[in-house]
């Protein structure tokens, strides 16, 4: 039997032993959690800014994050599903492919105004719709806005619907749902990426490109504007960018404190969105008649139902942003419609 010094040694060295592992542990703190932001700027953009916030309120909430920039979003995206990181920020236009719910959000023409973007926004915190922010093995942890995707034109000409047909537009290359649009108006659609589709526009490879005027200068799409073209002051669609996590990486409780903490930003998103659309010259606004505004989002809604109907669209979204439109325009003729 060991001597009582023996086993007064064992005891000590035990002591000794739990007091550094516990001491390593608090050292330690909670696990660091990547995060691949995705700005087309990398660290001097806007969203980047914004992320920086965000990174000090994750801290709050017992999470780590670890920022890497990725100017290319299919980079960062792959990175995101091969788990080189556990937290990722897409535009809703790729977010689809992780979550049909709040993908939905940008579909052509759903949301028409800023008011309205702002109504639907609001209600994306709700613990309601918590059970919709999980798909497999992904959630949707906040949806920022973007601004409206307006269609800048090489040539002022280009200001009806039916003038598009015959012209070149650029799409994204892996969604469907552009290329479908596009080609009912009769144009062309022609594959680009978020790397080169302004370069595309201001090299006169296509005519017309949907972008938000948050991209207006770091693209420097007044080039292929030049002096004849101008930006069409109604929006094809409303952009959003949202924040996607891999569940089981993150408290269980991240996802729904996240997403109230996004909800808290919109009226700063907004206010950025207000500023750099007041800076472009109000030279380069082309206003539509209230006939072809009605022209314009009748053929973007029976796009939508054609695409609804493919399965690219979630209808419990739609449904969603059917009420906030009426909400707004409750005499508009689609309210009294079951068509969405």
């Amino acid at each position: 039997m060991p001597s009582h010094a023996v086993l007064s040694r064992r005891l000590c060295a035990l002591v000794l032993g739990l007091v550094a592992s516990l001491s390593g542990l608090a050292q330690a703190g909670p696990p660091v959690t990547r995060f691949c932001v995705f700005d087309p700027l990398g660290e001097q953009g806007e969203f980047y800014a914004m992320v920086r916030d965000y990174e000090v309120a994750a801290q709050s909430w017992g999470v780590l994050l670890e920022l890497h920039a990725y100017t290319d979003e299919t980079v960062a995206v792959e990175d995101f599903k091969a788990g080189q990181c556990d937290v990722v920020n897409v535009t809703g236009l790729r977010a689809r492919q992780f979550n049909d719910f709040t993908g939905t959000i940008d579909s052509p023409g759903s949301i028409e105004t800023y008011a309205e973007m702002h109504d639907l926004l609001s209600l994306m915190d709700s613990p309601n719709l918590e059970k919709y922010m999980v798909s497999g093995q992904y959630e949707v942890a906040g949806i920022f806005p973007l601004g409206a995707g307006y269609p800048f034109v090489n040539d002022r000409k280009i200001n009806t619907l039916a003038k598009v047909a015959g012209k070149k537009i650029a799409v994204m290359d892996w969604d469907t749902t552009q290329t479908v649009l596009v080609q009912q108006l009769g144009a062309q659609p022609v594959p680009s990426d978020i790397t080169n589709y302004g370069a595309k526009f201001n090299n006169g490879s296509v005519d017309v490109i949907i972008a938000p005027i948050i991209l207006y200068k770091p693209f420097e799409l007044y080039l292929g504007l030049g002096s004849k073209g101008g930006i069409v002051r109604r929006p094809v669609i409303q952009l959003t960018m949202q924040l996607l996590t891999r569940r089981g990486k993150l408290p269980t409780d991240f996802g729904q404190r996240s997403r109230e903490y996004v909800a808290g930003q919109e009226d700063r998103a907004f206010a950025l969105i207000h500023s750099l659309e007041s800076q472009v010259d109000e030279h380069l606004w082309m206003y539509i008649t209230t006939d072809e505004r009605n022209a314009y989002y009748q053929l973007m809604r029976d796009a939508r139902v054609q695409l609804a109907a493919q399965g690219f669209y979630d209808k419990r979204m739609l449904d969603i942003l059917k009420h906030v439109r009426c909400k707004a325009n409750p005499s508009d003729g689609e309210c009294s419609q079951n068509e969405e």
